[in-house]
């Protein structure tokens, strides 16, 4: 039997078509008789659209993702994981870009919302802890992936911060190297406290005196980590080894000391966070602590769905790093 169109719909109801489109999704335009009475009609007549089909589940089966910058390989990486785990489930993921404004990232947030879209993840998320509870008390469930602000009222899943800098600053430390830097993001972000928070940890756990003076503040990209590096080489004892916030940052290094005339890993060790794609091919490739892009988006994705099926879900969910040790850390001069 044939199914029956938005027109014949609109001819049994005795409405317009337009009228129809906007009944089935859920238009405030339509009153409540004729919109109960189309959206009756739609589901007898087994009507398959998108909207019909939400009218009964109560769902669009789509998903919003909110990221910073896709061009972030990072971000790719994770959202490659959302995709995977959405399409296992049937979920559609509509992508959009916040360019790191929160101002940006609240209107697209809220875009979404009035999209009727059934679930949001924001990734790397830039808006403040004032505006985090805002984001909760939306009626469309939502995760952040990796927040950089901290908050505890938003469902999360993010990388063991601490840990993983920790495994870096011991691995430096247990080379033998007593002078490490560590290269962090001006920009406030809650990671770059846990991460130098673990580099913190390590070295008193080794007996290291801590030097604020090693510590310096980058921008997450590696014309920042270039300035950095220039401090720190220009101290009179200037560090053997650095830990950087992330991999962009250990890039930037690793080209503002060859532009000094410096061997890494001979003359300075450098250790990143992330582990991005191109790290294993840098000229040498690049020690650093891996973030599971893909699992930690899947992750994000399953979180949601619970939500979404008001299942219980863990409220914060952390996931640990590992240390990947390539050729751009050796021990020191004085311990080879």
């Amino acid at each position: 039997m044939k199914r029956l169109s938005i027109k014949d719909i609109a001819k049994t109801a005795s409405v317009s078509n337009s009228t129809v489109s906007r009944a089935l999704r859920n238009s405030p335009l339509v009153n409540r008789e004729t919109g109960e009475l189309i959206r009756k009609l739609a589901e007898e007549a087994g009507y398959r659209s998108a909207a019909a089909r939400s009218l009964v589940t109560r769902r669009t089966d789509t998903i919003g993702v909110v990221v910073t910058n896709i061009s972030d390989p990072f971000v790719a990486g994770v959202v490659g994981g959302i995709e995977d785990a959405a399409e296992e489930r049937g979920y559609s993921v509509f992508l959009a870009n916040s360019n790191a404004e929160p101002a940006r990232e609240m209107r697209v947030v809220r875009s979404f919302e009035e999209r009727r879209v059934d679930g949001i993840i924001v990734t790397s998320s830039r808006v403040g802890a004032l505006h985090v509870p805002m984001l909760t008390q939306m009626e469309v469930p939502l995760v952040l992936l990796n927040n950089q602000h901290p908050s505890e009222a938003a469902h999360s899943v993010m990388i063991d911060n601490e840990g993983g800098s920790y495994a870096a600053a011991m691995h430096l430390a247990r080379l033998g190297h007593r002078r490490i830097g560590y290269i962090g993001d001006r920009n406030g972000h809650q990671s770059d406290a846990e991460r130098r928070g673990g580099y913190e940890r390590a070295l008193a756990e080794m007996g290291i005196a801590y030097d604020a003076a090693l510590v310096v503040k980058g921008d997450g990209k590696p014309e920042g980590a270039r300035e950095a590096l220039g401090q720190l080489l220009q101290l009179e004892a200037p560090p053997t080894a650095v830990f950087c916030y992330n991999d962009m940052s250990a890039l930037g290094a690793m080209h503002e000391a060859r532009a000094r005339g410096l061997l890494v890993p001979e003359d300075l060790s450098l250790v990143g966070f992330d582990d991005l794609y191109i790290s294993q091919y840098l000229n040498p490739p690049l020690t650093t602590v891996r973030q599971p892009m893909g699992e930690m988006g899947r992750l994000a994705t399953h979180t949601l769905l619970r939500l979404i099926t008001k299942e219980a879900s863990s409220q914060i969910v952390k996931v640990p790093g590992e240390l990947i040790v390539r050729a751009s850390t050796c021990p020191p001069w004085e311990k080879r």
